[in-house]
């Protein structure tokens, strides 16, 4: 990316500081008992292929991973075996998704002016994604890469079909998500202070009013939720490294 001409049209003279925070607390339910984040792809466990990403970027200042603490000491083994020296902090995850954010995004370093929030299982994210949307943030406080749906989408009741929905305004929000940091510390605990269900992190930041910008994502940041996923992302993340 030409960080120059992107940061003079943004009116930035440097780029923003930004913190990652990766979720990685999940227990992996619908995996059939594999634990998902330390799958082997070429040898290598998915969430070191999810910190990499972040790891090389030249706009993350610093990563925050959000886990159980059972994992703590194989986290600490992995950075320590790939050299991720922007890792500062494990931080405990929660019961629910939204918890372990919130101890991830509270415990940023005071210099963040951003953070990017993304799924562990999340290994096959690019560079490109994560630095467009971060700068897409630093203009417009909150951002998120999408991409267009492309089945078609039906609504049911009762296993009948009720509607079909119309796919053009319709889009598939991945991670990460980039906000402000003041942005997202109100939302989430607004979120959390009325017992708000949220299904991702740019709703927390809806619900105060504000707009999150989307930017195209890739079809590749597959999110692994069940085993067949598992082959998936080793067949994509099999074919960069050739």
């Amino acid at each position: 990316m030409a960080f120059k001409k992107v940061l003079k049209s943004l009116s930035l003279k440097k780029p923003p500081v930004c913190t990652a925070v990766i979720v990685a607390a999940g227990t992996s339910q619908r995996c059939k008992g594999e634990d998902k984040l330390f799958y082997l792809i070429n040898d290598k466990p998915v969430l070191a292929y999810t910190i990499s990403a972040f790891q090389n970027s030249s706009l993350i200042r610093e990563i925050i991973v959000v886990a159980r603490e059972e994992q703590y000491n194989d986290i600490g083994e992995l950075c320590l075996k790939y050299g991720f020296k922007k890792v500062t902090k494990i931080m405990k995850g929660g019961p629910e998704r939204s918890e372990s954010v919130i101890n991830g995004v509270f415990a940023v370093s005071r210099k963040a002016q951003l953070i990017a929030i993304h799924d562990g299982a999340r290994p096959c994210i690019e560079a490109d994604t994560i630095e467009k949307t971060i700068m897409a943030a630093a203009k417009y406080h909150a951002a998120a890469p999408a991409v267009e749906v492309i089945p078609t989408i039906k609504r049911i009741e009762s296993s009948i079909i009720t509607e079909t929905i119309d796919r053009e305004s319709l889009v598939e929000i991945q991670t990460p998500q980039v906000f402000r940091t003041e942005l997202i510390k109100a939302a989430l605990t607004n979120a959390v202070k009325k017992s708000i269900t949220i299904t991702d992190d740019c709703m927390a930041v809806e619900v105060l009013g504000f707009n999150v910008h989307v930017v195209e994502g890739s079809r590749s940041n597959i999110k692994i939720t069940e085993t067949d996923d598992l082959f998936i992302a080793e067949s994509i993340l099999s074919r960069r490294k050739k």
